[in-house]
């Protein structure tokens, strides 16, 4: 569902070629959300098919390659309106490989274990400093809405809470009270 309504939504503004919805996914949207770049031309050809966008031009530069430029139709307007209200009542409940893989601990020696928690751990804090990093480059910019910040602190509270889990447990596994 995000990457139609990301789509959609970023057509209700105006329209726009493949590279460009690419471009402002990477440069605004990056640190909260996952849209690979193939998953973007699958989704805008699935939408012109439903009728909720559609080819209204095809732009050249020089000898680069022709592309695509669409817009959003009434019936894609309604479509991400559906999609935005329903994003809005829906709960997500984040389930973890990493709750698996504490099932079955035993299976791997305790120090490899601890190993791949001290790697998740300086993953994590690479994550945290990043999007904290990019949330006060992105905010400096005056048209960037300051509501941009409730994302961006979103993530970071997501990813703190996450750091913080990952050291407690390797706190107690060091400690031996796990497991």
């Amino acid at each position: 569902m995000s990457v139609r309504m990301v789509i959609l939504g970023l057509l209700s503004e105006r329209p726009l070629y493949g590279y460009e919805i690419k471009q402002i996914i990477e440069e605004h949207m990056g640190d909260w959300t996952s849209i690979a770049f193939g998953s973007i031309y699958f989704a805008l050809d699935k939408l012109a098919a439903e009728q909720f966008v559609e080819k209204v031009g095809v732009e050249q530069e020089g000898k680069r390659p022709s592309r695509s430029v669409y817009q959003i139709t009434e019936r894609g307007r309604a479509e991400f309106m559906r999609l935005l209200r329903e994003g809005w009542r829906k709960f997500e409940r984040e389930y973890f490989d990493v709750d698996i893989c504490l099932f079955f601990l035993g299976v791997l020696p305790l120090d490899e274990v601890k190993g791949y928690l001290r790697a998740r751990r300086a993953t994590l804090q690479e994550v945290l400093n990043h999007i904290q990093a990019h949330r006060a480059e992105q905010l400096a910019h005056a048209e960037v809405p300051r509501l941009a910040g409730a994302i961006f602190d979103h993530s970071v509270t997501h990813t703190q809470a996450e750091l913080n889990w990952t050291t407690d447990l390797l706190e107690k596994m060091e400690t031996g009270i796990y497991p």
